[in-house]
């Protein structure tokens, strides 16, 4: 008897947990239903997974990997939602919600409208004074040093003249293209509550950030023309955008570069 409880106790566990089989986006049962305000489809949109998958929405300004969310989007009409669920075999299936918004009814940071516009908007070099060096916290644009469109392309070819950059709210993404006939994507995204201040006045309303590209002529002279990603956001109007950039460590009325682009939508 002994003898058999010893042999029953070594027998190996069976593994019969049931990881469940892969489904394909046709048996995903997902909805994205925008919250209701008044009669009105609002931009406050619930997301929902009842899929045996690990969720992925990407809507539009962000993402998010819950089965169940509430998000906002950021303009009125079409929006596509992007779901994509991973399933116990490690297989991925896709599937795109459109939702429609009748009415921003939950405050939405406006930058998201002056930079994209209705969902994508075209900007290029200002006309006079696109790019040069000035006072960092001091100047708000060009002042000591000032490059015309056609002396960018001594700064980086193929991003002087006739170039423009798409910024575009679909994954917050923006195209840089270059006068060669090449693009180039990456995305970018904003923060405004990174200010600074110039004694007691405010210099610069926020930052601005890109990934995987850099704005046009996106270099820091002084660092042997590194790529630069980071920025402050010193203007950003439905027609104007001003940014800058100065290497750590930078003091006052130390050097700093500016870029200046106006819409061209």
């Amino acid at each position: 008897m002994l003898l058999m409880v010893l042999f029953v106790a070594c027998e190996p566990v069976e593994n019969r947990l049931d990881m469940g089989k892969p489904i394909t986006a046709e048996q995903l049962n997902i909805s994205a239903t925008p919250v209701v305000v008044d009669g009105k489809r609002s931009n406050k949109v619930v997301m929902e997974n009842h899929s045996p998958v690990m969720s992925s929405w990407n809507y539009g300004v962000g993402v998010s990997q819950k089965m169940t969310d509430t998000v906002l989007l950021v303009i009125t009409g079409d929006n596509d939602i992007i779901f994509t669920g991973l399933n116990p075999d490690g297989t991925t299936i896709t599937k795109t919600l459109t939702v429609n918004v009748e009415e921003l009814t939950f405050p939405v940071p406006e930058e998201w409208g002056l930079l994209c516009g209705d969902g994508e908007k075209e900007w290029v070099w200002a006309e006079t004074a696109p790019w040069g060096n000035g006072g960092y916290l001091a100047s708000s644009g060009p002042a000591w040093w000032i490059v015309d469109q056609e002396g960018l392309e001594g700064q980086v070819e193929g991003e002087g003249p006739n170039t423009s950059m798409v910024f575009s709210i679909n994954g917050a993404s923006i195209i840089k293209n270059r006068n060669d006939g090449t693009s180039e994507t990456g995305s970018f995204s904003f923060d405004m509550s990174k200010q600074k201040l110039a004694g007691d006045a405010l210099w610069a309303i926020g930052q601005f950030k890109t990934v995987g590209t850099t704005i046009l002529c996106g270099i820091s002279p002084d660092e042997g023309s590194i790529p630069v990603n980071t920025f402050d956001i010193l203007e950003l109007t439905e027609n104007r955008l001003v940014l800058s950039y100065a290497p750590a460590g930078t003091g006052a009325w130390g050097t700093a570069y500016f870029w200046v682009f106006v819409s061209n939508n």
